[in-house]
């Protein structure tokens, strides 16, 4: 089984057409996506070219998934850009949106059991990255049983051992903290970490002609740039688990 994973896509719909364009020449058998993908200046149609795809997808709710549901419970108040996320997906993808599960397991040949979640287990909003010690980090996954756990959340991709789990993190579709482009990854029969560039400027501009409240600083600073790997690491160590 070939299984691409799509973590935090946020609603960037042009990366997300550019990495299924590349998915659509790996012959995988499954999707995966990984929470927080709607969040975003194009939630609506994100999820309608998900729900358009022919191949077998399963969904995970990320904390901004969360987030926006809780904003559907009240649209007069909260924050501008959340309630504007969720007046667009409310009432239609309400019911859809709340039945996604926290995690998804699934049985990859040569892989074995692959246990997907947002950020870790237990919870979609614990923060952890390639830095932070594995001691900290053992009593979420030592007693899982399964050889490998792929999470998101921080959207920077790593490869690394914690006690006997292989721990992967799929990246950032939409939203990268690492450059510019789509990352991603595949699984089966390997691990292969993924980036798939898109036309920045055609997208910028795609996302500056919504009505998304925040349009202009995502298509400035997560599109054309984005926050480096440096920076945030040392943001992310001042709220990381443990």
């Amino acid at each position: 089984m070939r299984i691409a994973t799509l973590y935090d896509i946020h609603g960037n719909l042009p990366a997300l057409e550019a990495v299924l364009r590349e998915v659509e020449t790996e012959s995988v058998d499954r999707l995966i996506v990984g929470g927080d993908a709607l969040l975003g200046p194009m939630p609506r149609e994100t999820l309608e070219c998900l729900r358009g795809l022919d191949v077998p997808i399963a969904y995970i709710r990320g904390n901004t998934e969360h987030t926006v549901l809780r904003q559907m419970d009240d649209l007069t108040k909260g924050r501008e850009k959340i309630r504007w996320v969720a007046q667009q997906l409310h009432p239609d993808y309400e019911g859809e949106i709340r039945s996604w599960p926290a995690t998804v397991s699934v049985q990859v040949s040569e892989l074995g059991e692959v246990l997907f979640c947002h950020a870790t287990p237990r919870s979609d909003t614990e923060v952890f990255t390639s830095r932070t010690s594995s001691d900290r980090l053992l009593p979420l996954f030592e007693e899982l049983n399964v050889p490998l756990v792929v999470c998101g959340h921080t959207h920077m991709q790593f490869d690394r051992v914690i006690g006997d789990v292989r721990v992967v993190n799929a990246g950032s579709v939409g939203m990268s903290f690492e450059g510019p482009g789509a990352y991603w990854l595949l699984l089966g029969p390997d691990i292969e970490l993924r980036r798939t560039s898109y036309d920045l400027t055609g997208a910028a501009e795609r996302i500056r002609c919504t009505e998304y409240p925040e349009a202009q600083p995502f298509a400035a600073n997560n599109v054309l740039e984005t926050p480096s790997k440096a920076e945030m690491l040392e943001v992310f160590a001042r709220s990381e688990v443990g």
